[in-house]
């Protein structure tokens, strides 16, 4: 209850949002209703029926609220697009959200059907709607896809406006909305759709509203994120498997070839040792102390990961996120457990993915990864090899790759940048965090190489919230806390 104090009194602090309690949690309440009619429509992106009943649903909920809005084709999944009535003398806010959700088994959840949203308090009992008509705990969450990725924020927007229209508040800002249907499956449509586009989706800056707030629970605003791209290698053995009795010391074993490549990629410490893998990454001072004020707990990260000594990329978390990374994220070989079999495999496959930061370039990189496998004497190729292929070359992989996402990062110093801490640190009372970079990617660059604007992450839901799991989960108080980010960005002028 210590919380849900601090939270009221935080929203009284704001002089533009001077509602007593009953009405804040009317307007929460309204939201919790609406994000359940939300939720309940799927929202898998490789479904395109409930992709366009997503569209619908916004279209309508959005047209209430008095805005303009278009559903915008694109060589994939449409975007959907709504502004307010323009004002020339006003500057542009465009907000970016996703209202695509990962797709869900539901055997792994702890309820029926994962579009329906249920509600439980801290100790797991499931609750009736019901019981909040009088009162509504902020501890308690809402279950469901897309609870907290991405539909939760949508509809916090959603319930910030109606405040601001009830209070006849005029928001000194023109608001443009774009919402992505494929975010999930890597917004391939994006960047052609941006450029398509570009005079609707003009602003001045833009403001990305997906992921949880910091770990310790504080206001948060993210500056950047990493980009990735990836690389898919496959080493041979001989052309079937073999009985490793027979042929254990003769054939060539692919896993261990791959095994053996993989491993000459990084020191013992975690650092990639390929040549010019970190080229043109410069820490200075300043952006050192912005790293290390993030209030990050190296024992707790340590204590949540069970591990005892982390990889010395960086000599703490924040510092780490700076570089790119190069991450095996998945191997494959012959057959395990209880159907291991005593045979030489054919093949074995390894899936990596790199994140990158914007020094690095996701083309460039993977050049040099493959510059690094050539030089220990493979043969590269982009297809399974032929038997000519086998006969002629001692060590062949094949190596394929999917396209680039950049990362972006928006400078430290920007003004937007500073407009929206220094708005959230007054409404909120509380010291905001500032992340240079994070470690995961949105599809955000083709926005900033299109449009040429600053872009900001101002994320809203809890850190816990299980974002593309089993059991996905938005905290309550995430709801009042998100409404408020809202207001308080659009009733504020620059």
């Amino acid at each position: 209850m210590r919380k849900l104090t601090l939270l009221i009194l935080s929203f009284l602090s704001f002089n533009c949002f001077a509602q007593n309690e009953t009405e804040i949690k009317s307007q929460v309440r309204h939201s919790i209703d609406e994000l359940r009619e939300f939720v309940r429509i799927p929202n898998d992106a490789l479904d395109h029926a409930n992709i366009n009943r997503n569209l619908t649903w916004l279209t309508k909920k959005f047209n209430q609220r008095g805005f303009n809005s278009s559903i915008l084709p694109t060589s994939g999944e449409s975007l959907f697009f709504a502004a307010l009535p323009m004002d020339d003398a006003k500057p542009t806010i465009l907000f970016y959200m996703h209202l695509d959700g990962q797709s869900v088994d539901p055997s792994k959840w702890d309820q029926s059907n994962p579009y329906e949203t249920v509600l439980k308090a801290e100790d797991g009992t499931e609750k009736s709607f019901e019981d909040l008509n009088d009162d509504i705990n902020y501890d308690w969450r809402l279950f469901g896809r897309s609870t907290s990725d991405d539909k939760g924020p949508i509809v916090m927007f959603l319930n910030a406006i109606d405040l601001l229209q009830k209070k006849k508040i005029e928001v000194p800002y023109n608001i443009k909305v774009i919402i992505d249907s494929e975010e999930e499956k890597g917004s391939k449509p994006l960047p052609k759709a941006v450029k398509d586009y570009r005079e609707l989706l003009e602003a001045e800056f833009l403001i990305i509203n997906d992921g949880p707030v910091h770990a310790s629970d504080l206001p948060t605003v993210v500056y950047g994120c990493r980009g990735i791209t990836t690389l898919t290698l496959t080493t041979y053995g001989p052309i079937k498997p073999q009985h490793s009795g027979h042929y254990g010391n003769y054939a060539p074993n692919p896993g261990l070839r791959l095994a053996e490549v993989l491993a000459s990629m990084k020191d013992t410490n975690g650092k990639v040792i390929i040549d010019g893998y970190y080229d043109g990454i410069v820490i200075d001072n300043t952006v050192m102390n912005i790293l290390k004020s993030v209030p990050d707990n190296a024992e707790m990260i340590n204590s949540n990961l069970a591990i005892k000594t982390p990889d010395q990329v960086g000599s703490f978390y924040q510092e780490a996120l700076q570089y790119p990374s190069l991450n095996i994220r998945g191997l494959s070989s012959g057959w395990v457990g209880e159907k291991a079999r005593t045979i030489v495999p054919e093949s074995a496959t390894a899936e990596l993915d790199l994140r990158l930061v914007p020094e690095s370039d996701g083309t460039r990189l993977k050049s040099l990864v493959k510059k690094h496998i050539q030089n220990q004497g493979y043969h590269i190729i982009d297809s399974i090899p032929t038997k000519e292929e086998r006969m002629k070359y001692d060590k062949i992989i094949t190596i394929t790759e999917r396209p680039v996402t950049d990362a972006f990062r928006t400078n430290l110093d920007n003004e937007y940048g500073k407009f929206i801490v220094n708005t959230l640190n007054s409404s909120m009372n509380q010291e905001v965090v500032q992340i240079r970079i994070m470690g995961g990617t949105v599809p955000i660059s083709p926005f900033i190489n299109e449009l040429k604007i600053p872009a900001f992450i101002v994320p809203m839901v809890n850190p816990d919230n299980n974002q593309h799991s089993p059991n996905e989960n938005l905290k309550i108080g995430k709801i009042a806390y998100g409404i408020q980010v809202f207001y308080s960005l659009l009733s504020t002028k620059k």
